[in-house]
């Protein structure tokens, strides 16, 4: 069987990931595999495409194998898929396509879901794929593992057990918004950026972008991403764990923390492309690894304007409902242009106004607490390179390990005995449930203390 492998590490030949297809490989002889190193060779393949084409139309199946980058795939391959998608051949229809991800298991379930997506959208026949940690290929655990994802990939080729086209095409039809027409005086003392990449002066993004800036309150400013010098994506070299300066020379980390993450609130405006924020602002995205795994910008409020149905977009949400969970950014809200686009603008200008006027935030949920455990432990393991990050999260006391809070833990033995013991249990009735809730009593007794004193002192 001939493989074409689309490897879509900017690390090529040195990818972790393509480690694994090559312990296939040698388990199986009879596998031949044929490697396109995507993303290195994406400024050569966005001026040729012809070796892609090849490599794809001569293989049996199709394997994409990349390490996940911020949520998703970096963004070389984002801009390979984008090539892709415009090839007029239609050289993925009927592939059997699956994918190869090596990660820590940070939103490696979303990046997995966009190549899909992707994939689904070129009529491909995409099978499920392996999500594999980095160091898993070491360990017996993870080669028996890979070696099961390989079986069942053979088995669902030849048993047809596949999924194909499933999604459904989002509308071309956008809605306009209206025009404000009275003056509007915005007020000062408030550094709010609106980051795009919207180059189309005549498109909805950018007459949704105008309107956002005239009904807000406060003064904006804009960052044009596009017109940003930004000369390549992240190439996960790790260099700038230590220092926190990328190696690419061309001055993108300092910008973002002067002129971007320094300000007071980010609205993101963006056009859907490819199930994402398109590749521009991947390789915005990617390149914010300059900082690492630092929360830089927790308790900034975040707001979103989208041209496209995002409704349609699940796994787009998610990206996005994650991002601000795990930086602690509270999302003010998503503006569209699917249904009433004026009116949504609105309620994102008053909510965006209520944040930074309150100072508000919220506490994060699973998709916040769930990416920032993982993050956790990552650093803490690899606090010998990750320096900048461990002496962050020293910092903000983010290495809440359990086992530090061995009294709370103490405490369960003597409570799991109770509950073991029906005849305890019978003679307590509602003790236990009562005593629950004593700290909460003793709670609303100060509160009601505190209320007197203040009646008395007012008299």
């Amino acid at each position: 069987m001939k493989i074409a492998v689309i490897n879509g590490s900017p690390k090529g030949k040195y990818s972790i990931t393509l480690q694994t297809l090559n312990y296939l490989q040698k388990k199986h002889p009879e596998l031949e595999l044929d490697v396109l190193h995507a993303a290195q060779t994406i400024r050569a393949l966005e001026k040729d495409f012809t070796k892609a084409r090849e490599v794809i139309s001569g293989a049996d199946a199709v394997i994409f194998s990349y390490p996940v980058y911020t949520f998703l795939a970096p963004s070389q391959l984002h801009s390979f898929i984008s090539l892709l998608k415009s090839e007029k051949e239609d050289i993925m229809r009927d592939k059997y396509v699956t994918q190869i991800t090596t990660s820590k298991h940070f939103y490696d379930v979303t990046a997995h879901k966009y190549i899909e997506e992707n994939l689904l959208d070129m009529g491909a026949r995409v099978i499920k794929g392996l999500s594999a940690d980095m160091d898993d290929l070491l360990t017996e655990k993870g080669r028996e593992e890979a070696d099961k994802f390989y079986e069942r990939f053979i088995w669902s080729m030849k048993n047809g057990v596949y999924s194909q086209g499933q999604l459904t095409p989002s509308s071309a039809t956008r809605v306009p918004i209206s025009k404000r027409v009275t003056n509007f005086k915005h007020i000062g003392g408030k550094d709010v950026v609106i980051l795009t990449d919207c180059t189309d002066d005549t498109s909805n993004l950018h007459d949704m972008i105008e309107r956002f800036r005239a009904d807000f309150k406060y003064e904006t400013r804009v960052v044009n991403i596009s017109d940003l010098r930004i000369d390549a994506g992240c190439l996960g070299c790790l260099r700038c764990a230590v220092s926190g300066k990328c190696v690419h020379k061309d001055g993108f980390d300092e910008y973002l923390r002067e002129q971007i993450q320094s300000a007071d609130a980010i609205v993101y405006a963006f056009e859907i492309k490819d199930h994402s924020m398109g590749v521009r602002f991947k390789m915005y995205d990617d390149r914010n690894f300059c900082n690492g795994h630092r929360t830089v910008t927790e308790g900034m409020p975040v707001g979103y304007m989208i041209s496209g149905d995002l409704s349609k977009e699940s796994n787009l949400r998610t990206v996005i409902e994650g991002r601000a969970e795990v930086g602690s950014n509270f999302l003010a809200g998503i503006a569209t242009d699917e249904h009433s686009t004026t009116a949504e603008l609105d309620k994102l200008c008053k909510s965006l106004a209520f944040c930074l006027d309150t100072a508000h935030t919220a506490p994060q949920g699973f998709l916040g607490v769930g990416g920032m455990k993982i993050f956790r432990d990552l650093i803490y393991q690899m606090r010998g390179i990750m320096r900048a990050d461990h002496k962050f999260y020293k910092e903000h006391g983010h290495y809440d390990f359990p086992q530090k809070k061995w009294l709370s833990s103490l405490k369960m033995y003597p409570v799991g005995l109770l509950l073991s013991n029906e005849k305890v249990l019978a003679k307590m009735g509602n003790k236990m449930n009562e005593g629950m809730l004593a700290p909460y009593e003793k709670l609303f007794k100060e509160m009601d203390e505190e209320e007197e004193k203040r009646k008395i002192h007012s008299i």
